[in-house]
């Protein structure tokens, strides 16, 4: 894993990548698709979390 998919962005910060983000709660049970340049959405009103985590890039066409 590498130092990127270690990092935790918060809810209305903009997204470094677009890609596959999770939930930073632990339990792996929140994903989102987000894209370049768009902001984190707020964490689902269920979950512990506080921030997402890079799970996998993707490429925005």
């Amino acid at each position: 894993m590498n130092e990127q998919n270690k990092q935790v962005y918060h809810p209305g910060e903009i997204v470094p990548e677009s890609g596959i983000y999770e939930c930073d709660c632990g339990k792996a049970h929140e994903f989102n698709t987000d894209v370049k340049g768009h902001r984190f959405p707020p964490m689902h009103h269920d979950c512990p979390g506080g921030g997402w985590k890079l799970r996998e890039a993707t490429h925005a066409d």
